[in-house]
């Protein structure tokens, strides 16, 4: 009979056992998932501070890019001084930007490239400033559009030259023209051929502080006369102003 004092050869094996043997024997469960903490490819919960930013930057992005576009005191990229008033404009404003400029001179030029020569008598006085509807004077249109007469006219003849058949200068500068066979062809207007050429000098002078003869001018802006455009041939700078106002030049043989 054994004794009550004996171990059991049970006992021993079992209190032999490590922890480590005893963990072995646990199961192990995986963390609770909750629908904040999300599980990541190796089942581990996501750190949440990551979605946070996620959603964050595109929001300050977004506020950032709001600032930029409504604020009326950054100038970083801004518009020109001319058109920072432009932001909130009607299409019809735009439409009216498009149009172009129309001064006295177009309609000076208007009127003597299409060969009217109404005021050769009982004109305005020609050294003070004339309506548009002066130059007006036998056009059969009720109502001008003057900006499409204008867009027309610096399409078709955007050189023209005031000349006088007779003047040397007025020769030169021909022929300088000439010689560089412009497309479209530069309009000469012979002066002293009309009846209505005092009339002309005088409204010239007026516009373009030039009260002598050769005077080209280019897009409704006068650029001198027989000396200055052989100035800017020598230079090089006349054929870069006659492709910069929409001219072809054919050939640019050197003065």
């Amino acid at each position: 009979m054994l004794s009550s004092s004996s171990p059991h050869p049970n006992n021993s094996r079992l209190r032999s056992r490590s922890p480590a043997a005893k963990d072995r024997g646990r199961i192990s469960l995986p963390p609770p998932t909750t629908a904040t903490s999300p599980l990541r490819m190796d089942g581990l919960p996501r750190p949440t501070f990551l979605r946070r930013r996620r959603i964050l930057f595109p929001l300050l992005a977004l506020a950032l890019l709001c600032l930029f576009l409504f604020s009326s005191s950054h100038d970083l990229l801004g518009l020109p001084p001319a058109l920072q008033g432009l932001r909130h404009v009607s299409p019809a404003s735009v439409a009216a930007l498009m149009r172009p400029r129309v001064d006295e001179i177009h309609g000076l030029l208007y009127y003597a490239v299409h060969s009217n020569e109404a005021l050769a008598h009982d004109a305005p006085d020609p050294t003070q400033p004339l309506d548009l509807s002066i130059y007006a004077d036998g056009d059969l249109a009720p109502t001008p559009d003057w900006p499409a007469r204008v867009k027309l006219l610096n399409a078709e003849t955007p050189l023209i030259m005031f000349s006088k058949t007779y003047c040397p200068y007025s020769m030169r500068a021909k022929d300088l023209l000439a010689r560089h066979e412009l497309v479209p062809l530069p309009k000469i207007i012979e002066v002293d051929l009309r009846e209505d050429g005092d009339f002309i000098k005088a409204v010239l002078t007026r516009l373009t502080g030039r009260s002598t003869f050769p005077n080209v001018i280019l897009l409704g802006k006068s650029i001198g006369g027989s000396d200055d455009i052989a100035a800017m041939h020598k230079d090089g700078r006349l054929r870069q102003l006659f492709e910069q106002a929409g001219l072809r030049v054919r050939k640019d043989e050197d003065a």
